[in-house]
């Protein structure tokens, strides 16, 4: 089953990176088959490598921590 994207491309990543996390350097997670429905990945990768944001993969989501600063996994 093809679910139909629900928004235009960039109206989507406009209003996914313009959220209060993202301002505060908090984090946004977003299920894979969303962002695929939505922008595609490559799309959404470049948003993220654009901002110098890091990106981790669990559980079929992508987590964007929204700050530039180093990343430290403690566990």
């Amino acid at each position: 089953m093809t679910l139909a994207r629900t928004t235009d491309p960039e109206t989507w990543i406009a209003e996914i990176f313009s959220a209060r996390a993202v301002t505060r350097g908090g984090v946004i997670r977003r299920d894979l088959r969303w962002i695929d429905r939505e922008v595609g990945r490559d799309r959404f990768l470049a948003e993220v490598r654009a901002r110098g944001f890091r990106l981790v993969e669990t559980g079929g989501q992508w987590i964007v921590i929204c700050n530039r600063d180093g990343l430290r996994v403690i566990l």
